[in-house]
């Protein structure tokens, strides 16, 4: 037999250099920094987390739509020019509110910021989303009728139930799931930097929102892409001016940064008064053997009694009803004496309470936010006799959210987007410390928690800890680099 084409070649020349023991080593160590450096698969957030994004970003625009165009711009001027109707109105849409949210939810006690929170804390990131509907509908009812609060918590809670919803549907694109806690965040913050066109302040407020002292971490990356699709998405439709038109152009001198920090320590007082308070009556409305529609009839009957209060007291446009994004403009662009600034804040905190302890379906970011802005002013007025009422307005809004919600940072970058008041930032951040530090541990929100260390079941799984596992009759070394840092990214360390 002929031999065959292959068995008469000689040695064939080839590429001899990859074998060479020094490449081959080289190459393996490339090989494993490479793995460690892309062991989060961070790629896959570059297409979910604009789904994300976008996808809430259509729904807070619907959201945002109805309430703040069709329904509470036509309520308001009714208001204004009926005070009678404010109380029976108020009344009679909290107890819708109340019925749905008995009826056509699991739990009335459950939505809105503290849902997000308490899901992210005890659910790893799982939302029932079966009444998600019914309770945007309570929230329209609520807010949009005249309750004291705005559109944060219907935001927040949409996009983190929207996160949550999407970690089902995504499966194909490699997701574990501690990565729907990390969706769930990412929704939250696509929320709120839609509703306040703020993608800096959804990113950070989402971050901060689940500790008292700590960010998740974890969510860093996703949250940011998701804050700023979500918010291109509602520029498009509504424009991506600042959602209040402050001046940017006061400068501060250091006699204004002290009084910033005389400022915060005030606020810091009276937030850390009022969350407790809030607190102690959240915990006796949920535990208060009644139906949940009778809590909120009650609640909406006595949020109309402080708006129909004030507004006979004080007439015109100024109102602490509704989510009135307005009354920041009436503040500062006229003139309004002490005593009403000061009546207007104390009633804004006393409607938000019967509003949100009754089971309102919102949250109170911006009441916070006004109630801290008309204080700031009335401080100006007539403690510093400044002519920056502007600035300490300013520092005012972000004192309250602060000490209020935990969120020190959240507060400045808000009050910085939000406003366009870039030259407040160092007096803002003086005066948010302060409120913070003095504020201690009370917050508006029961299910804010310390930031928790490793858990000591996930001690094992600590990369510089280099332990061996038994498996079954042998052993072998602990897990790969993803497993480790899926024990990393689920309780991170501090």
């Amino acid at each position: 037999m002929s031999p065959t084409p292959e068995s008469t070649r000689g040695p064939q020349p080839g590429p001899r250099i990859w074998q060479h023991p020094l490449v081959r080593r080289y190459f393996s160590l490339i090989h494993q920094d490479l793995r460690a450096t892309y062991a989060r698969n961070l790629s896959k957030w570059l297409l979910i987390a604009p789904i994300i994004g976008l996808t809430t970003g259509l729904t807070i625009t619907a959201v945002a739509v109805i309430i703040l165009d069709k329904v509470w711009p036509p309520v308001l001027r009714y208001y204004l020019h009926h005070h009678w109707a404010i109380i029976p109105s108020l009344t009679l849409a909290f107890a819708i509110t109340g019925l749905i949210m008995q009826f056509l939810t699991p739990d009335p006690d459950e939505h809105s910021t503290e849902e997000i929170i308490r899901s992210y804390h005890e659910h790893e990131g799982k939302i029932d989303v079966r009444p998600f509907f019914p309770k945007i509908i309570a929230a329209i009812t609520t807010v949009g009728f005249g309750g004291s609060a705005a559109l944060e918590g219907p935001s927040i809670y949409g996009g983190g139930a929207i996160g949550s919803y999407l970690w089902t549907r995504l499966q194909r694109f490699g997701l574990k799931p501690r990565d729907r806690r990390i969706m769930l965040i990412s929704g939250a913050a696509a929320g709120m930097a839609a509703v306040f066109r703020a993608p800096m302040t959804g990113l950070v407020f989402a971050l901060e929102m689940p500790y008292k002292d700590d960010l998740a971490h974890e969510a860093l990356l996703p949250s940011l892409i998701a804050s700023v699709i979500s918010y291109v998405t509602m520029a498009f439709f509504l424009g991506g001016n600042a959602l209040f038109n402050f001046s940017s152009k006061t400068s501060f001198t250091g006699r204004d940064l002290v009084w910033s920090a005389v400022l915060g320590l005030m606020i810091g007082l009276i937030a850390m008064v009022y969350t407790i308070t809030f607190r102690r009556a959240r915990v006796f409305m949920v535990n208060w053997n009644v139906p949940h529609w009778t809590k909120l009839t009650l609640g909406g009957f006595l949020t109309g009694v402080c708006g129909w209060l004030f507004v006979t007291l004080f007439p015109g446009r100024l109102t602490p009803l509704g989510p009135n994004y307005d009354a920041v403009g009436e503040i500062l662009a006229r003139h309004h004496g002490t005593p009403e600034l000061i009546f207007f804040g104390v009633m804004k905190l006393a409607a938000t309470l019967f509003t949100l302890a009754s089971g309102g379906v919102s949250a109170m970011f911006v009441p916070l936010f006004l109630t801290g802005g008309s204080f700031g002013t009335a401080f100006a007025q007539s403690i510093v006799h400044s002519h920056s009422a502007e600035l300490y307005a300013a520092v005012g809004m972000a004192a309250f959210i602060a000490a209020g919600y935990k969120t020190p940072l959240a507060a400045v970058v808000f009050v910085a987007e939000a406003t366009g008041g870039h030259a407040f930032i160092i007096p803002a951040l003086i005066g948010a410390a302060v409120a913070y530090a003095i504020s201690g541990e009370s917050s508006a929100s029961g299910d804010q928690r310390l930031h928790e260390g490793v858990r000591s079941v996930e001690i094992e799984f600590v990369p510089e800890i280099d332990r061996v596992v038994t498996h079954g009759s042998g052993t072998e070394p602990l897990g790969s680099t993803e497993r480790k840092d899926d024990a990393l990214q689920s309780f991170p360390v501090r």
